[in-house]
């Protein structure tokens, strides 16, 4: 599956573009003016996403993956 095709799935699954995602991660204090902050995991960031909206591995990563720059 390319980038672009988990992006487009977690959209469709959550309703949540990877934009809404860096909003939700900065209420939580995983980003910081739109950086990672430096002493978050990517697993608790990953772990966030699993949980909080039924997404698996591999579509966690790809919004950790925006985080880090990626793609909008």
């Amino acid at each position: 599956m390319s980038f672009q095709a988990y992006i487009d799935n977690i959209k469709a699954k959550t309703g949540k573009s990877p934009a809404d995602f860096k909003r939700l991660a900065e209420e939580k204090g995983f980003l910081k003016n739109g950086e990672l902050v430096k002493t978050v995991k990517a697993t608790e960031i990953t772990n966030w996403i699993k949980d909080e909206f039924e997404l698996g591995h591999g579509h966690a990563m790809a919004i950790y993956m925006t985080f880090k720059g990626k793609t909008d």
